[in-house]
C-alpha cells in the first residue's frame, strides 16, 4: 500500500508505506505499519535529534487503515503481489516474527530505516536472488537530499530545517535501491521488478489498483517563505549599517541578533555532529554558523574593546564570500534561503572590522 503526502506535518509530506497481508478462507487482512511512533515517549524531540527515536512494526485491521486514510484525503494505491504460495507465507512468516513485541521496536532513519525501507527489506530478504529490479527511475542519480527537496515545495520551514540540521551524509548520490526510501520510489520499483517463480520470471506486481483518490487541496504552503525573510533581515540589516555610518551610533542589537543567534544555533549543530549517530555530522553549516561568533560578540559588547578583534570580523566576512562562491563545489548542498543571511553577516562583519579599526581601546 503507498499512500500519498500530505502537507499537514513535515513527517507525512513523504507519503507512507505499509504491507497488507489478505487470506479470505481464514479471514485474515491486516496491515503491518512500521510508521508507529508516539509522541509521549519519554525524551521525544530530544530522542529525535539525537537519532534515537523509536519507531515500531504496528498491526491493525485493512478497513481501519483504508478508512483511516480517506477520512485525511489521501490516495492510496495497492500493488498485488504476484507470489506464489511459498513465498507468500514465507514473507507473512517473517513480518509474524518481527511484530513480536521483542522485535517490533526499531531506531528510525530519515534515509535508511523507514517505512519504505523496512518493506523493501522484508520483500529482499524473503525472496533473495529471485527478485530483480528496474533501476530505470534512479537514472537522473539525484541525491538523498534532491529526493527530499522534491515533496518539501509546501514545506519551506521544514526545508530550511532539514537542510541546516544535515550534513553531508545525504548529499551522497543514491542508487536504485536507495532511491526506495521513499514511499513513491517503492512503489515505482516494485513497478518494474520481476520474481523468479519456477523457471520463468515474471512481473512482481500482479495488479494494482487505486482504493481511493484524494480531491484536489488548496497550497498549505506559508505566505512568509524562509528566503522572503532572509532577504528582508539583509535590508535591515544595510539600513542600520548605513545609519551607523552616518550617525555614529553602534545599535548593538543588531550583533546580538545576528551574532548570537547564529552562536548559538552552532551549539545545536554541534551537539547534532557529536552527540548522535545519525545524518547530522560534518555539517557545513558550521562555517558560517559558528560558535565562535559568540566569542566574539561577547568581546564586542565588553566596554573595553579590543581592536584586534577587527581581524576576526574581517576575515569572517571573507570565509563567508567564500561558501557562498564555491557553494557547488562543497560536499554539502547550502540552501537557497540562506544566501541572503550570510550576505547580512558578511557586509555587518566587514562595518565592524571597519568600526574596530577606528575605535579607542
Amino acid at each position: 500500500m503507498t499512500m500519498s503526502p500530505g502537507q499537514e506535518e513535515l513527517y507525512s509530506a513523504f507519503g507512507h508505506s505499509a504491507l497488507r497481508v489478505r487470506d479470505e478462507p481464514n479471514r485474515i487482512d491486516i496491515v503491518f505499519n512500521y510508521g508507529i511512533f508516539d509522541f509521549d515517549q519519554p525524551n521525544f524531540y530530544l530522542n529525535f535529534a539525537r537519532g534515537k527515536l523509536l519507531y515500531k512494526l504496528g498491526t491493525g485491521p485493512y478497513s481501519r487503515y483504508r478508512r483511516y486514510y480517506m477520512s485525511i484525503n489521501r490516495t492510496i494505491i495497492e500493488q498485488s503481489l504476484n507470489l506464489n504460495q511459498e513465498q507468500k507465507q514465507a514473507i507473512f512468516d517473517r513480518l509474524i516474527e518481527n511484530a513480536k513485541p521483542e522485535n517490533a521496536d526499531y531506531y528510525y532513519n530519515y534515509c535508511y530505516d523507514n517505512c519504505a525501507t523496512k518493506i523493501r527489506d522484508v520483500i529482499n530478504a524473503t525472496l533473495g536472488d529471485k527478485i530483480k529490479y528496474n533501476y530505470n527511475y534512479a537514472r537522473d542519480s539525484m541525491s538523498y537530499r534532491d529526493l527530499m527537496d522534491r515533496y518539501l515545495h509546501e514545506q519551506p520551514w521544514g526545508d530550511v530545517g532539514i537542510d541546516f540540521c544535515l550534513g553531508p551524509e545525504i548529499d551522497r548520490r543514491a542508487d536504485g535501491p536507495a532511491y526506495m526510501y521513499m514511499p513513491e520510489y517503492l512503489k515505482i520499483a516494485l513497478d518494474g521488478a520481476t520474481v523468479r517463480n519456477d523457471s520463468t520470471q515474471i512481473p512482481l506486481v500482479k495488479e494494482k489498483k487505486t482504493i481511493n483518490v484524494a480531491a484536489d487541496q488548496p497550497s498549505m504552503a506559508s505566505a512568509i517563505r524562509p528566503f522572503h525573510v532572509f532577504v528582508l533581515l539583509f535590508f535591515v540589516v544595510g539600513i542600520f549599517i548605513h545609519r551607523s555610518m552616518k550617525y555614529q551610533m553602534n545599535y548593538r542589537f543588531v550583533d546580538v541578533i545576528l551574532f548570537g543567534v547564529t552562536g548559538v544555533l552552532s551549539i545545536s549543530l554541534l551537539f547534532l555532529w557529536f552527540g548522535t549517530d545519525h545524518l547530522s555530522q560534518h555539517n557545513y553549516n558550521l562555517i558560517w554558523c559558528t560558535p565562535l561568533n559568540l566569542i566574539a560578540l561577547i568581546l564586542l559588547i565588553r566596554k573595553k574593546k579590543i581592536k584586534a578583534l577587527r581581524y576576526y570580523f574581517i576575515t569572517y566576512a571573507i570565509v563567508l564570500i567564500g561558501q557562498i562562491s564555491l557553494s557547488a563545489a562543497l560536499p554539502q548542498q547550502l540552501n537557497d534561503a540562506f544566501i541572503p543571511l550570510l550576505l547580512a553577516l558578511m557586509i555587518r562583519s566587514f562595518y565592524l572590522g571597519y568600526w574596530l579599526k577606528n575605535v579607542d581601546q
